[in-house]
């Protein structure tokens, strides 16, 4: 039996094997970079190896420094987690050459369907239907649209979708840099696009005799640069007949290759009822909460079982209820899913009947530049669909993160939108409902959070009155904010015998102040805020969501000016690669660089047409935000 595990992995995941091990009486070994020195992973483990570096090229992404960890901290097994080496065949060999338990399918299994090429050539063969892959030197308009994809790993990264033939090349390329950063394998290929089919999915888990479980189908369509936010269980809409065939084809997957341990069969599913395969994760995946929801299973704890060679029961437990998970991001939606990095200065989930939350965070931690930027998953469980979607919008609009932005007003928006709620499902979720993407709450509340902040802000100064002070009519007090999409919110206010009296709040009357909650009676209603500062920054709190604002100096300062044609970086990060010289002539909007941020590549283009007249990066470069990268005279 396994007795030390080394999960080799990072943040949420890591938490969360670790949780299951403490539940079995299972010792855990945690990895970390330097970076993760102080993470929340590393603090939860019975022990922890350091990685030394910070680039996942240089610690999470390297066999040699794990297997050699799992042996210097006493283990006799290794989790890989998802993302990172959990598909690399060559990783898992290792492990086992080293002795040590490997959780997870066999090698083989791994090498057989790990590559998405191979693995569709396999299903082909098998009669299950695919998508015919396109080679590149043969590529037409005719064949337009099409998705370049990594052949190894997921999440998204190495996929680039092809309008127009001329990008071809030069995204092939892009593609293949990212999924060698992200993987560690820069194969990529190339594969007809559709744009609107549903992503679905089969959880899998079979033992080493023979049985294999289809846990039902999950539906994954809503996404953002091809990377899931929203997932759930059962599918909606699927008749019985389909979710069978679903099972079907993705269990004669499995048993084509002798598959062990957990996986996922993923289809695209086309309005007419047809689907298509399209790869399978030898992995655990980053929603498989939402199956653990509805079945009562640990899917943790019977990968463990498995990989310690025991048997499943000849059939799953039924599924019941209905489970939806939202995939929390530190990233802006509306500057074009712009990821960020900075501390966190409080995160704070509700907790009730129903709910789950999968953390990789805790108050006081930083994210970094070098991850992925996703935070933690909400997941939320009810009898029906629409008790869940409604028991996860409360959830998400009751969680408080502070620090930076997140994508937690876009996950609230998207689970109470009509089309959600009528399961009118796709890929081009998000393209079809483009307003989402600005979701910030009510704007009507700005000038109330304003009020309250101001307020907050006052109780925070308060001082005795000193002796003979007389209440006398005076000048208002003044408070200038900025909220995030750049609102300027300007509080006037008075505090006297008779109460509070605010120009632009004729209907609002003070019941309580504090420096860190504000009670306000509003037309007659009962409104409490929650305030916390840090810094310049305010954020305000209530039931239905938060608003982050920024004090303004009481008198401005003189304004900085940007050259127009400077290009600054927009985020921290490391540049991949440079397109253009000093004496360039360049077009408005033509990329010029490649910065790497949290295992994204981002572009950063041109500001105006023009000559480039200074380069001051070069790749392997690290920047910081607002770092001159070049300068374009505009012609």
């Amino acid at each position: 039996m396994i007795q030390r595990l080394l999960i080799a992995n990072r943040g949420e995941i890591a938490r969360r094997i670790a949780r299951t091990c403490r539940e079995l009486g299972i010792a855990t070994v945690a990895v970390h970079s330097d970076p993760d020195a102080a993470a929340a992973h590393v603090y939860e483990a019975d022990a922890a190896v350091r990685l030394p570096g910070a680039a996942p090229a240089d610690t999470y992404l390297r066999a040699d420094l794990l297997v050699a960890a799992a042996l210097a901290a006493g283990a006799d097994a290794v989790h890989p987690g998802y993302g990172f080496l959990s598909e690399d065949p060559q990783f898992a060999r290792a492990v086992l050459d080293a002795g040590l338990t490997w959780v997870g399918p066999p090698p083989g299994a791994m090498a057989a369907m790990g590559s998405k090429t191979a693995a569709k050539q396999l299903m082909a063969a098998a009669g299950v239907p695919v998508l015919a892959p396109v080679d590149p030197a043969r590529a037409t308009a005719a064949d337009l649209p099409l998705l370049v994809k990594a052949a190894a790993g997921g999440g998204g990264r190495g996929m680039r979708v092809i309008e127009d033939l001329a990008r071809l090349e030069p995204e092939l390329a892009a593609a293949s840099a990212e999924a060698l950063a992200a993987f560690g394998d820069g194969e990529v290929f190339l594969e007809p696009y559709l744009a609107t089919g549903r992503h679905i999915e089969v959880q899998l888990i079979a033992d080493r005799h023979g049985t294999v479980w289809a846990l039902g189908e999950r539906d994954c369509s809503i996404q953002r640069r091809h990377q899931k936010v929203i997932e759930e269980t059962p599918a909606p809409g699927l008749d019985a007949a389909l979710r069978a065939r679903l099972a079907e084809a993705a269990t004669a997957a499995a048993r084509a290759i002798g598959y062990t341990g957990a996986g996922t069969a993923e289809f695209l599913l086309g309005a007419d009822g047809r689907f298509f395969f399209l790869e399978m994760n030898t992995r655990l995946q980053v929603e498989h909460p939402v199956t653990e929801c509805v079945t009562g299973l640990d899917l943790v704890a019977l990968q463990l079982a498995v990989a310690e060679g025991e048997r499943l029961d000849p059939e799953p437990p039924a599924p019941t209820g209905h489970a939806i998970e939202a995939r929390l991001y530190a990233e802006d939606p509306a500057a074009d899913w712009q990821p960020q990095s900075g501390p966190l200065h409080l995160v704070e989930f509700p907790e009730g009947p129903g709910l789950r939350v999968d953390s990789g965070v805790r108050s006081g931690d930083t994210v970094g530049v070098h991850y992925d930027p996703m935070l933690a998953k909400v997941i939320a469980w009810a009898p029906t669909r629409a008790a869940a979607a409604r028991r996860l919008a409360d959830a998400l609009s009751r969680t408080r993160i502070h620090g930076l932005t997140t994508n937690r007003e876009l996950l609230d928006a998207i689970v109470r939108h009509p089309a959600f709620l009528a399961a009118e499902l796709d890929t081009a979720f998000l393209t079809r409902h483009p307003g989402l993407r600005e979701a910030g709450g009510d704007k009507r509340d700005l000038p109330l959070a304003a009020l309250a902040a101001a307020l907050a802000d006052a109780a925070a100064r308060r001082t005795p009155l000193p002796s003979g002070w007389r209440n006398l009519p005076s000048q208002p007090q003044v408070k200038r904010y900025q909220a995030a999409d750049g609102t300027e919110l300007t509080v006037r206010y008075r505090l006297t015998r008779d109460g509070l009296s605010a120009e632009d709040h004729p209907g609002v009357s003070l019941v309580a102040a504090d420096p860190d909650r504000v009670v306000l009676t509003v037309d007659g209603v009962r409104r409490t805020f929650r305030v916390a500062r840090y810094g310049a920054l305010v954020h305000v709190d209530r039931p239905t969501g938060g608003t982050a604002l920024t004090a303004l100096p009481r008198f401005p300062e003189p304004e900085v000016q940007v050259d127009p044609g400077a290009l600054l970086a927009p985020m921290p990060g490391t540049v991949v690669r440079v397109a253009a010289t000093v004496g360039d002539q360049v077009a408005a909007g033509q990329p010029l660089l490649w910065l790497e941020a949290m295992k994204m590549e981002h572009q950063v283009t041109a500001p105006v047409a023009g000559t480039v007249t200074d380069l001051r990066v070069a790749p392997g470069r690290q920047v910081e935000l607002g770092a001159l990268l070049a300068v374009v005279e505009p012609a």
